[in-house]
């Protein structure tokens, strides 16, 4: 009896021990809204634990843009005496095409060791008529999104202008918005153009009234004739649609969701230039053009220089066409040119001056013609081809030697003949390291470098002596080590989030990071212990000044409000100013 009783309560510590080990293994593991979801719906990952842990390294999620997060969430309870804990790190994906993805393995250390989430299989299938969740598709019928083209049959090198709207219905709103998909323009020369400021107007989307905003203009000039495509913009948006719900006043509540938008592709007909007419120097040239060609001297001397310049200038493709050669006699020593552009692009199109600007020497006395140079280009106005012409221009070498074409003499300004004698080695190369040695031997004794050697060790000890003290009166200055030690401390933990400045999402995650690292290591306390009101007791505690606890409390919260609302890069930089004083302040008044 009593051996049974003994095994009774072996078994039952046995099953206590099993209980209490198996309770105590950490759970790291991946949890997916759905596994197989539409182009234009949207996917939520959780990465979730059981202990806290430090070091989270998300997976790359090839194959989608990070649309929102990450959100970290802490859940810390006690049941029946039990502990519950769970921390879970959040993203919102948007898919970037179809197909079957993988979600790869993200990875956390806890109490030393590094655990890995299991990699989960996604399909995405094309977009869906209607998103299931119904507040996307109330978003999506009051959000719209329409690429407007300025003309859809252009000419070949024809500037069209597309603008791209946001149309917003008038009881709902848009609080901020990223591109997730921008067009390439294959077979076109493209150039954006943004806004300086998103002005707010009301118009017409299919006969209803909207309010809009013009988020951005691009200038296309197509490098090809036939049909071409215009491929889509797509954006997130976080937007404000009203709910159902109602407050005590009678207003209804708004709702912020994610909703994906995009302009749709659009294909336009190209046609190409007519072959009646065109001229055989035609290099390409539409618009309205000048054409000019200058000189910078009509007289001067053998071996002067002088410039001469060909420019093009008005309105069309400047930075496509190619400027006509400038052909001289074989008397005249000419350089490669040098290229300019003044070219600015509007929303009508480039605007401006193209030159070519030639280094002319002239080797000997006489005048020498420069030929007509003429220019081509289509004119949209007419739809005809245009030629201009430059006049002759002489240039007149006043003095110099002539050239005797006869028998390779020259003829000098007396008159009197002189023969030049051509040889192989006529025109030799200057030696750039002549290696050229001093006649005149100096003895190393009592010379400059004797007695630089000689003083140096003994001027070297006062500066040893000088050195050694400033050294000891440094490191006796408590006060002026701690001031350094603390912008050490402050330049260390924010060194990621000034990296990530102007990247909200990237920025305020690192910066609440830092923040949360430097009160790990000043209060040794643990992340799943951090709250507002225990962080705000033990620096009072520690004797750090209300007005820099507030300061910090702040800041923690613009990290957590940042995430849901538009920041610009000037409060980012502000919230990086005063997390630094934060930091500066307490570790200067911590005792």
């Amino acid at each position: 009896m009593v051996q049974m009783n003994f095994k009774k309560h072996i078994t039952i510590l046995l099953l206590i021990l099993f209980t209490s080990i198996a309770g105590a293994q950490v759970k790291f593991q991946t949890k997916v809204s759905k596994k197989t979801l539409g182009l234009n719906e949207r996917l939520r990952v959780d990465f979730s634990m059981n202990k806290d842990g430090d070091n989270f390294s998300p997976p790359s999620f090839d194959g989608f843009n990070v649309v929102g997060g990450p959100n970290q969430s802490v859940s810390n309870s006690w049941i029946n005496g039990k502990r519950s804990f769970e921390k879970t790190y959040s993203y919102f994906l948007s898919p970037k095409r179809m197909g079957s993805m993988t979600l790869k393995s993200a990875s956390i250390e806890i109490e030393g060791k590094t655990y890995k989430t299991n990699a989960i299989a996604i399909k995405v299938t094309k977009e869906i008529q209607k998103p299931k969740d119904p507040n996307i598709a109330a978003a999506s019928d009051n959000i719209h999104l329409v690429a407007e083209i300025s003309k859809t049959n252009p000419y070949l090198n024809e500037a069209i202008t597309v603008v791209y709207k946001l149309y917003v219905a008038l009881n709902a709103g848009v609080s901020n918005w990223r591109e997730t998909d921008n067009p390439e323009y294959d077979d076109f020369w493209s150039q954006q153009i943004n806004p300086k400021g998103l002005k707010i107007e009301r118009g017409k989307y299919k006969g209803e009234d909207y309010q809009y905003v013009i988020l951005r203009r691009t200038v296309l000039y197509p490098q090809k004739t036939g049909k071409l495509t215009i491929e889509p913009l797509r954006l997130d948006v976080t937007a404000e649609i009203p709910t159902k719900r109602r407050d005590i006043f009678g207003q209804r509540l708004m709702s912020k969701i994610n909703v994906p938008v995009a302009a749709g592709k659009r294909t336009i007909n190209v046609r190409p230039l007519p072959e009646v007419g065109k001229p055989s120097d035609f290099s390409g040239a539409v618009g309205d053009f000048k054409f000019n060609l200058s000189t910078s001297k009509s007289k001067l001397n053998a071996n002067e220089s002088m410039q001469a310049k060909i420019s093009v200038s008005g309105k069309g493709n400047l930075k496509l066409l190619t400027l006509p050669k400038l052909t001289l006699p074989n008397s005249l020593e000419v350089y490669e040119p040098e290229h300019n552009e003044n070219v600015r692009t509007n929303v009508s199109g480039m605007q401006g001056e193209i030159s070519d600007s030639y280094t002319i020497v002239p080797q000997y006395k006489g005048k020498y013609p420069i030929p007509t140079i003429s220019f081509s280009y289509f004119d949209l106005k007419t739809e005809s081809y245009k030629r201009i012409s430059s006049k002759e221009t002489i240039i007149n070498v006043l003095e110099g030697p002539v050239y005797g074409a006869s028998d390779n003499n020259l003829i000098t300004e007396s008159g009197e003949k002189q023969n030049v004698s051509l040889k192989n080695d006529h025109f030799a190369f200057i030696k750039t390291n002549a290696n050229l040695v001093s006649k005149k031997q100096t003895s190393f004794f009592k010379s400059t470098a004797f007695w630089t050697s000689l003083l140096t060790p003994l001027l070297a000890i006062p500066l040893a002596i000088v050195f050694r003290r400033k050294r000891e009166q440094r490191a006796g200055d408590i006060v002026g080590n701690r001031l350094r030690k603390a912008d050490r401390l402050a330049k260390k933990y924010l060194g990621d989030a000034k990296k990530a400045l102007g990247q909200k999402e990237a920025f305020y995650v690192a910066l609440e990071k830092a923040l949360h690292n430097y009160l790990k290591a000043k209060l040794n306390i643990e992340t799943s212990d951090f709250s507002k009101d225990k962080i705000r007791v033990l620096l009072l505690e520690r004797q750090v000044e209300n007005t820099v606890v507030l300061s910090f409390e702040s800041i923690l919260e613009n990290c957590e409000l940042a995430r849901y609302t538009p920041v610009t890069t000037v409060a980012m930089q502000q919230d990086y100013e005063k997390a630094a004083n934060a930091i500066n302040l307490i570790d200067k008044q911590i005792k």
